[in-house]
């Protein structure tokens, strides 16, 4: 190898070495920072008294991956009201934001010698899950208590089909989209048992103040997810279709655009990063441009009230499509523009609205053709039904009481078991006559 050429790779590797430094160095402060703000804070916020809570929702993630249990907090606190409920928190960051945000109390536990406290001193039978974070085993290794995955959303995405289910006694999923989705990618799973169709519970409290006033605007929210950590998983769009669909949406005079990205767009890939940055300098120059338009760049922590208002939502393939299929309300979903991006067609992405990154400077006219189409509105109907079940008012938050309902009730028989007490210990807890709203597995 030439001299220069050493040279240059040497002082390559030399700096990335240097940034690597400095971005273990930032984190080390910042960790440092967050652990003495709990300490300080944390007097405030006093443990529930022992033997009060029966639920737990186990949360080992940082504060970057909020979004996943942010979208469980009203259903949450409405579970709060029959069961009492405490989010278990292990890093700094995360429970600083618990602490004020949450609606249920939360927990900080750094150590597995707290959280073997946490769960001496409580009555937990159920614990949740809305990730597959590698801490989750740390939570597993105890037993006489039932280890839910409830996730944080419903996807085609090739997350929903881990076979990480396995290490759950029981899965809540949405619907029958789900079964088949599992049924399909998973061998030797016991459906039956360990799958308990709940519906979207988030959906009956997708509501919210509006930071605009309505008008006769089109509204469109656009709600991207980020690039990914490798090309099967690239469905992001910010820098493909969103750069290019948004400006076309902000000329028109006619619309309001609502952005919401992934709260992670840009953290592994510069020119992704870029495109957010540019999409929301030119929503802010739109409102500037024009103050009635009141473009909305929305990172806040509430989700709900943007899939309840847009006319027209376009998203990624992500839990986001299903979000707003929930609400029945028209949908696109952008085609991932990396060829080795997985995509599940045997489901609702094998019907959806698809817009290719070419199409994306005649998002006008294709948003305003969806409007109207009767055929895509019956095909949309339908896959509702498939994906969602009965979304009435009220209905999968009834579903889902019953599923926590039902395995409290499973919870005391296996108590009795261990205790040498058989009584009401026949039959499965989950193999009833009830109608169509109760739980059940397939």
């Amino acid at each position: 190898m030439p001299v220069a050429l050493r040279w240059f790779d040497g002082t390559v590797a030399l700096l990335k070495d240097i940034a690597t430094a400095r971005r273990l160095l930032r984190n080390i402060l910042v960790s440092r920072r967050n652990r003495r703000a709990v300490a300080q804070q944390a007097p405030g916020h006093p443990h529930p008294a022992p033997g009060t809570i029966k639920i737990a929702v186990y949360f080992a993630d940082t504060k970057v991956n909020l979004y996943q249990i942010r979208q469980w907090y009203d259903p949450l606190a409405e579970l709060a009201k029959t069961w009492p409920v405490a989010i278990i928190a292990r890093s700094p960051s995360t429970i600083l934001e618990l602490w004020n945000e949450s609606p249920v109390p939360t927990v900080y536990v750094r150590r597995v010698t707290e959280l073997e406290q946490f769960v001496n001193e409580q009555d937990v039978r159920i614990v949740f899950y809305v990730n597959q974070n590698a801490k989750n085993f740390q939570m597993f290794r105890y037993g006489r208590m039932w280890h839910v995955f409830i996730n944080h959303g419903e996807s085609d995405k090739m997350y929903m089909t881990t076979n990480q289910f396995k290490a759950y006694d029981y899965s809540l999923v949405a619907g029958d989209a789900a079964i088949e989705r599992l049924r399909h990618k998973l061998w030797d799973f016991d459906m039956k048992k360990k799958v308990i169709k709940i519906g979207r519970p988030q959906a009956d409290h997708f509501a919210g103040e509006l930071p605009y006033a309505p008008d006769d605007r089109v509204v469109v929210l656009y709600a991207p997810t980020w690039e990914g950590d490798r090309e099967a998983a690239a469905y992001g769009s910010i820098a493909s279709h969103g750069v290019t669909l948004v400006k076309a949406l902000l000329g028109t005079g006619r619309h309001r655009v609502i952005y919401r990205p992934h709260p992670r767009s840009g953290v592994s890939d510069p020119e992704y990063k870029a495109a957010n940055d540019e999409i929301i300098a030119a929503i802010a120059r739109a409102n500037v441009a024009d103050p009635t338009a009141q473009h909305v760049f929305d990172n806040g922590p509430v989700l709900g009230w943007q899939l309840a208002a847009a006319d027209v939502a376009i998203t990624d393939i992500s839990a986001m499509v299903y979000d707003r299929l929930a609400t029945g309300k028209p949908l696109i979903v952008t085609r991932p523009s990396v060829p080795a991006a997985e995509i599940d067609e045997t489901g609702y992405l094998g019907a959806c609205e698809w817009l290719l990154a070419s199409d994306a400077p005649s998002i006008v006219s294709i948003a305003e053709r969806v409007l109207v189409d009767s055929e895509a509105h019956e095909r949309l109907r339908f896959w509702v039904e498939r994906h969602f079940g009965n979304t009435s008012p009220g209905v999968a938050t009834k579903r889902f009481h019953a599923a926590v309902d039902k395995l409290m009730v499973e919870w005391v028989k296996h108590e009795r078991i261990h205790a040498g007490d058989t009584r009401g210990s026949e039959g499965d807890p989950f193999d009833d006559d009830d109608d169509d709203d109760a739980p059940g597995g397939e």
